[in-house]
């Protein structure tokens, strides 16, 4: 599991993710996303912060995520989190039978230019990537689908640091590319920031991350040193 900041500072943007313990279906029908959207936005009335997009899907999350201050996106994804799986145990009668979560959520901080949108746009494309809508705006529990429809909207969004272009709908519609794709991955496999070289080392260092070791086995040089 990819190291995680022990207090994320203020002002950063931050994709976050968690998924469900065992493979199991996290949402198995509109009642529970639906239930998850109602914990969201109550969770908003209590703990600062701000919710730049979103999609559930059946057995995981996206949040885009901008803290105003450090510590921020600690607290409010505790409180999330544990309200959630409260209402889920409950729901279903299995208080004590094991964790609804596959362990802490993952996150990664981007750069808030078009990185930022790259992360968004990832974000609100999940369910039609997944094959689970036609279009990105007809998938009701996401950020896009809220936007999109004619209901009142129960989590407010807010803009960014950069706006959604004017064809921001079509767009999404459209795929993105698999280096896009594979970056984001990444970042989110390993905790990684997202941005520029020049950003992401001093990011790196401001988190006090640790370099990433190589994958596999040593070489045949690095041994003999």
């Amino acid at each position: 599991m990819p190291r995680q900041a022990r207090q994320a500072p203020g002002g950063i943007i931050y994709h976050v993710l968690n998924r469900a313990a065992g493979r199991r279906e996290l949402f198995a029908g509109e009642e529970d996303y639906a239930a998850f959207i109602r914990v969201l936005a109550r969770t908003l009335e209590t703990t600062a912060m701000r919710v730049c997009g979103f999609c559930l899907m059946p057995n995981h999350w996206h949040l885009v995520l901008w803290p105003q201050s450090d510590g921020d996106l600690a607290r409010f994804m505790q409180k999330l989190t544990i309200t959630h799986v409260r209402r889920w145990v409950e729901y279903r009668h299995r208080v004590g039978y094991g964790s609804v979560y596959q362990g802490r959520y993952k996150s990664f901080p981007m750069q808030d230019d078009s990185h930022f949108v790259t992360v968004l746009r990832y974000v609100e494309r999940n369910a039609l990537r997944a094959g689970l809508v036609k279009r990105a705006q007809d998938w009701r529990w996401s950020s896009i689908g809220q936007i999109e429809s004619d209901q009142t909207p129960l989590i407010p969004l807010a803009a960014g640091p950069t706006p959604r272009r004017a064809d921001w709908t079509s767009w999404l519609n459209r795929p993105q590319t698999r280096t896009e794709e594979a970056a984001i991955r990444q970042c989110l496999n390993y905790g990684r920031p997202f941005g520029s070289q020049t950003w992401s080392a001093r990011m790196e260092t401001r988190l006090k991350l640790q370099p990433l070791r190589p994958r596999g086995r040593p070489s045949k040089a690095t041994v003999s040193d």
